[in-house]
């Protein structure tokens, strides 16, 4: 069944989801839910919280639950809306970032400022790398200047709270940080042997041409960079993993698979059918082969 994850004993997998929002309480009851899974991995692909406080209450659980977990940062995780529990003080920014990192690193989660870990699993081994680029507005049609790109979504009533509530410090702007973090992140894997073989986590997706937002669609802009859209044409990708859109998908481009594995809000999940049905198996993964990208490969869960 389309989105069911099956549980065979035997197999190590990798499984992958983003987008818990645990700030809502029928998320968090739903985490609490979540069956162990002995031996297997997790990626977690952002958006799980808005505080450090929440970050470790998924930690202590999913900790627990899998061998191993990865974790990226969402534009959410990013928020500077609040002092952390016992504190006063604000982060934001960079250094948000980075006090999440520690929290993540103290659970043994990998982070995007890790060593890239190996997958031991069956198959050809590959290397699990989580990534932290966010979005510039280039995502804005051809037309329309990236410095007027936040102007055009308002056109049409949509305005991301993002603008509101990060703070890119010490950069001077998002785009500035998000052109930091592509920078850190392609050197990163070009250090690697070019036979490498990967699996890529990136909480916003790479591509332009996977964002359908048919209700908003100039909320597109808040969605990723135009650096990264031929970016696993580079390199050796068996598969991609994102976030963000809370609209669960699988996509071939150029015989590489994309998986947007987003939980969501409440209003976006059956809780009746628990947050282990959304769980998306990424490594063995699915056996049959995809062909270039002639057909409707993709499908919405």
């Amino acid at each position: 069944m389309a989105g069911m994850t099956t549980f065979c004993e035997g197999t190590l997998r990798l499984f992958a989801i983003s987008d818990l929002h645990l700030d809502f309480r029928i998320n968090r009851e739903a985490l609490e839910e979540l069956p162990e899974f002995p031996g297997d991995w997790l990626i977690t692909g952002g958006d799980l919280c808005t505080s450090g406080d929440h970050l470790r209450e998924a930690w202590d659980v999913l900790c627990d639950r899998f061998a191993k977990v990865f974790w990226v940062p969402g534009n959410h995780e990013l928020w500077s809306s609040r002092p952390e529990r016992n504190s006063k003080i604000m982060l934001s920014g960079e250094e948000k970032y980075q006090s999440l990192v520690e929290i993540c690193q103290s659970y043994g989660v990998h982070t995007p400022e890790d060593p890239y870990v190996a997958w031991p699993g069956s198959g050809k081994n590959c290397l699990i790398a989580p990534m932290f680029i966010p979005y510039d507005y280039s995502f804005c049609p051809d037309d329309v200047p990236i410095d007027r790109a936040v102007e055009w979504a308002m056109e049409e009533g949509i305005l991301c709270n993002d603008e509101k509530l990060i703070n890119p410090a010490p950069y001077g702007d998002i785009a500035h940080w998000c052109e930091a973090r592509f920078t850190y992140t392609l050197n990163r894997l070009q250090a690697h042997d070019p036979e490498t073989e990967w699996v890529w986590v990136n909480h916003f997706p790479l591509r332009r041409d996977l964002v359908r937002l048919k209700r908003i669609p100039r909320f597109i802009i808040w969605c990723g960079t135009r650096k990264t859209e031929n970016l696993h044409r580079e390199f050796k990708v068996r598969a991609v993993v994102s976030g963000h859109l809370h609209m669960r998908a699988t996509d071939y481009r150029d015989g590489v698979r994309f998986e947007e594995v987003a939980l969501g809000y409440p209003r976006d999940w059956d809780q009746d059918k628990g947050m282990a049905y959304y769980l998306r198996e990424i490594l063995p993964g699915p056996q049959e082969v995809h062909a270039g990208d002639a057909g409707p490969f993709w499908k919405f869960f």
